[in-house]
């Protein structure tokens, strides 16, 4: 285990539908999520919740974002987004928007 568990991180993270592109810093990359839906319950006592809609073997693309009822348009999801709590909704399709 010389990555002291780093690439399975990276694996959960990825998986939620965003990931850490550089240790330490506060801005995670947005990919394509496998869940459908998770909570993750976090160390301050909030929750952070990922929900997936239209998600099929077909739909992997995003179509739009959603980050506490508001349509979100950045690429990048920023750590005090996810510690503050919150929503996070994936809306997919077959196709890439572009």
């Amino acid at each position: 285990n010389d990555d002291t568990g780093q690439m399975s991180a990276w694996y959960i993270f990825s998986a939620l539908g965003f990931y850490p592109v550089q240790q330490g810093a506060s801005e995670y990359a947005i990919g394509s999520p496998l869940v459908d839906h998770a909570i993750l319950n976090l160390e301050n006592g909030k929750q952070f919740e990922i929900e997936v809609k239209n998600q099929s073997k077909k739909n992997i693309y995003i179509q739009k974002i959603e980050l506490n009822g508001k349509q979100y348009s950045s690429f990048n999801l920023n750590h005090f987004d996810i510690v503050n709590g919150g929503k996070i909704v994936f809306y997919m399709g077959d196709k890439p928007k572009k």
